[in-house]
């Protein structure tokens, strides 16, 4: 991959954690490991994204899943592909209180299928998992995630 090509999700993960969104609800990218196919988010429960029961605001708890599967497969694609969040649904198990925390995971062997079926077909949707939860690890919410990913148009 020539260096104009290389992805800057390193970059990003290192400076999302102070963009506005992330920051004033504290949603913060603790980890991630050197292949960028594993992201631990976390979000600790502050004034600013407390609901009226004070348990952690829904909305908040949906932003911390927002980017994080794209992030992993762009890495991987190269920034010759184009990929977005396409839908996304999440279901409230219980009140999330206190820090809670998010693993965004992709082995090796799907993100080459991914790869794989976009090269051969020109584009692809790919469903993903994930959950959010406490400090006990009791489950707060279960997500499903779709991110869509094709070729860019060779010029």
């Amino acid at each position: 991959m020539s260096k104009s090509k290389k992805s800057r999700i390193p970059l990003v993960l290192k400076l999302i954690n102070y963009w506005p969104p992330f920051l004033g609800t504290g949603i913060w990218v603790k980890s991630y490991n050197k292949e960028i196919n594993r992201i631990e988010v976390i979000m600790r429960k502050t004034f600013y994204n407390s609901n009226a029961y004070g348990t952690h605001f829904g909305g908040s708890l949906f932003a911390m899943t927002d980017p994080f599967f794209a992030f992993i497969i762009h890495h991987y694609l190269g920034r010759e592909y184009i990929i977005w969040d396409q839908s996304a649904s999440i279901k409230f198990l219980k009140p999330g209180t206190g820090t809670v925390k998010c693993i965004f995971e992709i082995s090796p062997e799907r993100l080459q299928e991914i790869k794989k079926e976009v090269d051969e077909v020109g584009k692809g949707s790919f469903h993903f998992e994930c959950e959010i939860t406490d400090a006990n690890n009791v489950v707060v919410c279960a997500l499903e995630k779709e991110v869509y990913a094709r070729r860019k148009a060779r010029n």
